[in-house]
C-alpha cells in the first residue's frame, strides 16, 4: 500500500468507491466544496454538511445531482450524534471528514473553549462519523473514508522557529487523524473498505482568514487540486495522500520509522535508563 501522492486528475473513483451516496462535511467552502463539486460531476448523490445553510443551499441548487443538505455544527456533541444517526441509516459509499476549525495558539494561551471545539471537530466527530458508516460498509463489503488532516501532522519534531504556526493542539488533532486512518485502513482493507488521510499543505481557502491570518503572499494549492489528488490517491490505493510531497519515499520512510520504533521495543528496560 503505497503512500505515493499525485496531482493528476482522476476521471472517476468508481473502481474504488461503489455506487451510493457520498457524504462531505465542511462542504460550504474550500476543500469540502471542491470535493462536492467533483463528486457531483461524476454523478454521485450527495449529502453535504456544514454550518452555513445559505451556502449549502446555493451549492445544492447548482449541482447536477440529488443533494441533501444537513446543517450541523460538529463542535456540538448533539449535532454530531444526530448526523451519525442519519448516516448509520444510509448506504454511504464515501465519507469525506473534511470539517475543520483554524484555532492556532500557544498551548497555555489557547482558550479552553477553542481547544474543545478543535478537538470535537477534528478528533471526536471524524471518529464517530466513521464509526456510524463502517458497519454498513462492512455489510456491503465496500466503501471508502477520507479524513482531511494536514502536513502539520508531520511537524511535531521540528523546532518552533522552523514552523511558527505549528501549535500543540492543532498538530495533535491532525496527527490523530493520521494514526486513526492508518490503523483503520489496516483493520478494514481486507473487508473492501479503503481509508485515506489527506494531508495538504497551505491551501487557498478561507480557513486561515477566519483566524485573522493573511497568507495571500504564500504559495498555496487550490482546493480543486487537493480534492483531485485525494480521489486519485484512492485509485492508487494510498493510505496517506500528501498532494504537495513529490518524493513519496519520504512518506513511506516516516511510516517505516514509526514501525521500526514500535518493533524495536523489549520487555526489558533499555540500558540507557539503568543506573
Amino acid at each position: 500500500m503505497s503512500s505515493t501522492s499525485t496531482t493528476e486528475s482522476a476521471d472517476s473513483v468508481a473502481g474504488v468507491v461503489p455506487e451510493g451516496v457520498a457524504v462531505v462535511t465542511g462542504a460550504s467552502s474550500g476543500i469540502g466544496r471542491a470535493f462536492a463539486e467533483r463528486l457531483a460531476a461524476e454523478g454521485r448523490e450527495l449529502i453535504v454538511v456544514g454550518r452555513n445553510r445559505a451556502r449549502l443551499d446555493e451549492l445544492a441548487e447548482r449541482l447536477p445531482v440529488a443533494v441533501e443538505v444537513v446543517v450541523a455544527d460538529l463542535s456540538d456533541a448533539a449535532d454530531t450524534a444526530r448526523l451519525a444517526g442519519l448516516l448509520a441509516e444510509r448506504e454511504v459509499a464515501l465519507l469525506v471528514n473534511n470539517a475543520g476549525v483554524a484555532h492556532y495558539g500557544a498551548f497555555a494561551e489557547l482558550p479552553t473553549e477553542k481547544a474543545d471545539e478543535l478537538l470535537a471537530v477534528k478528533v471526536t466527530a471524524p471518529t464517530l462519523l466513521a464509526r456510524a458508516v463502517v458497519p454498513g460498509m462492512l455489510e456491503r463489503g465496500s466503501g471508502a473514508i477520507i479524513n482531511v488532516a494536514g502536513m502539520l501532522a508531520y511537524s511535531s519534531s521540528a523546532p518552533l522557529a522552523d514552523v511558527p504556526l505549528r501549535r500543540a493542539v492543532y498538530v495533535g488533532a491532525n496527527a490523530h487523524l493520521v494514526a486513526l486512518s492508518q490503523t483503520l485502513d489496516a483493520e478494514l482493507r481486507e473487508s473492501g473498505i479503503h481509508v485515506q488521510v489527506l494531508c495538504p499543505g497551505v491551501v487557498a481557502t478561507e480557513f486561515h482568514e477566519r483566524q485573522g491570518m493573511d497568507l495571500s503572499a504564500v504559495p498555496r494549492m487550490s482546493p480543486e487540486d487537493v480534492a483531485a489528488a485525494s480521489l486519485r490517491g484512492l485509485e492508487l490505493g494510498e493510505v496517506v495522500t500528501a498532494p504537495g510531497v513529490e518524493d513519496a519515499a519520504l512518506l513511506d520512510a516516516a511510516s517505516a520509522a514509526n514501525l521500526a520504533a514500535f518493533r524495536g521495543q523489549s520487555p526489558q528496560v533499555a540500558s540507557r535508563y539503568r543506573a
